[in-house]
């Protein structure tokens, strides 16, 4: 008995650590690091080390937990400020953009692969939902304007929640065990109750947290993942959608000005690649690689309906009412990506014992690894193409400072670009909002603090302080002296992050 648990844990320590240095080889190799977590899957799987592993309903439980932990940490780093404008496109696309992509690979599926309906829309169900995993993991990685990065990665925590209802609605087969307007009545109770148990939640974790006096510092960050937690149980208990539940939480909680703020979120961080290892990994070992070259043609079908087709069509649907250009509406569509989550879908219909889910779940697999490495590789390329990237957005340095917290500031880091005019623009000349400042400026590999006359250069990396009340103000100024120079008020620039 020790013996096994002692051979368990030295292949665990391996697979983790093994996954730990494909994060920063992929990284320089350009090749996404879930690709990797798949394969040592399959390489400790059957068909290479000779685990045995082929449990679906236990890969969906530990799946539907590894999600919780994702998408909670996706809600934690969003930031309102940034999600609220693009709020009302994001729920367009969770609910009626899913509803377009279900329908039209559904219809693909039936028409080209000549499968029943039932299973066909599981195909499109299956695929409706972007990988939080996957979005979250690659676009931060890009510089791409906050309006566009708030909208995939908004999407990607929605709509997992409507997606995996109706797979669960369409795993239970036809005809339906009530009549469809009660169904449809069903599905919303569960999303609305789903929203108000992750704002309680929420709420109650920020009150909780504010008032309590915990002896440990550590103790702050477990807290907040256990808020998050109960967001789901509680949601399920009702018979809301959890996911929903823990995402809303998550939003409120990491929105609030929480005691060691940025350990909670350094945490969450770490939890969530965790997850996001274990998840992959799992669904390495659960599939059978001798299956998967009959699942290529059905996986390639069912990829190009969804990628040229549903998703195009599904983005346009939704963005109607809002105003995003065809540039911006376009990447949407491109980034769309697909990761765990469809796999982690698919195993609902195989546990379920639906004719015909091996299948579906092997062209799911199929889909991922082929799409991903399309997709995510080509994405700062149609980015440029599209004209749709930022070359000077700010970001936020995760790091501790509990001087900052009693001042409620942020440290923020701003590169000088090629191409940016903030080059040649003199530090008084930003006329940054009372409350920043541009405390340390790092060029050529040596830091010092800047003068009101330091002039910028391209390669300057900027560290500035903002208060909180302050910080959206100070970075619509410096995107609109990036964008139209010292004179950008002159020129009706105000630095909002707005499309065509």
């Amino acid at each position: 008995m020790t013996h096994d648990l002692d051979l368990a844990l030295l292949v665990g320590a391996a697979v983790l650590l093994v996954a730990i240095g494909a994060v920063w080889s992929s990284s320089r190799l350009g090749v996404p690091s879930l690709l990797v977590y798949l394969a040592l899957g399959v390489l400790i799987g059957k068909s290479g080390f000779g685990i045995r592993f082929d449990d679906a309903e236990l890969t969906r439980m530990l799946g539907f937990c590894a999600l919780i932990v994702i998408i909670a940490e996706g809600g934690l780093t969003a930031r309102w400020s940034t999600l609220r404008p693009v709020l009302g496109l994001t729920v367009a696309l969770s609910t009626v953009g899913v509803l377009v992509s279900i329908l039209v690979v559904g219809l693909a599926a039936h028409l080209l692969l000549g499968l029943d309906w039932r299973l066909a829309l599981l195909y499109g169900a299956v695929l409706s939902s972007t990988d939080a995993a996957a979005v979250f993991a690659t676009l931060r990685r890009l510089r791409l304007p906050p309006r566009l990065v708030a909208t995939l990665e908004a999407e990607s925590g929605m709509n997992d929640a409507p997606v995996v209802l109706l797979v669960l609605l369409l795993s239970r087969g036809f005809p339906l065990a009530h009549p469809w307007w009660y169904e449809l009545f069903l599905v919303s109770y569960e999303l609305v109750a789903g929203a108000v148990v992750g704002v309680a939640a929420g709420y109650l974790g920020r009150i909780a947290l504010r008032r309590a006096a915990l002896p440990a510092a550590g103790l702050y960050p477990i807290a907040v993942v256990g808020f998050t937690v109960l967001a789901y149980a509680v949601g399920a208990s009702v018979h809301a959608s959890g996911f929903l539940a823990v995402y809303v939480a998550g939003v409120l909680l990491g929105n609030a000005r929480l005691p060691h703020r940025q350990a909670i979120l350094g945490f969450a961080d770490g939890l969530a690649w965790l997850a996001q290892i274990g998840l992959f990994v799992l669904l390495g070992l659960l599939v059978t690689p001798a299956r998967l070259d009959e699942a290529f043609l059905p996986a390639v079908v069912a990829g190009l309906a969804l990628l040229f087709l549903a998703r195009p069509l599904s983005v346009a649907v939704a963005a109607l009412p809002f105003r995003f250009g065809l540039r911006e509406q376009a990447f949407l569509s491109w980034a769309g990506l697909r990761g765990a989550v469809p796999i982690v879908l698919a195993t609902i219909p195989l546990s379920a014992g639906v004719p015909g889910a091996d299948r579906l779940f092997d062209a799911v697999f199929v889909l991922v690894v082929i799409f991903t490495l399309v997709q995510a590789g080509t994405l700062a390329p149609v980015a440029r193409r599209l004209r749709v990237t930022a070359p000077a957005e700010l970001a936020e340095i995760q790091v501790e400072t509990a001087p900052l917290e009693r001042m409620r500031a942020d440290l923020l880091q701003l590169e000088v670009p090629e191409g940016s005019r903030l080059a040649g623009v003199h530090v008084d000349e930003l006329r940054l909002p009372l409350g920043a400042s541009v405390t340390l400026v790092l060029r050529d590999g040596t830091g010092f603090v800047p003068g009101a006359d330091t002039r910028l250069k391209v390669g300057d990396s900027l560290l500035i302080v903002a208060t909180a009340a302050v910080r959206d103000e100070a970075e619509r100024r410096l995107r609109a002296v990036s964008r139209r120079g010292r004179l950008a008020r002159w020129f009706g620039e105000s630095g909002d992050d707005r499309g065509d």
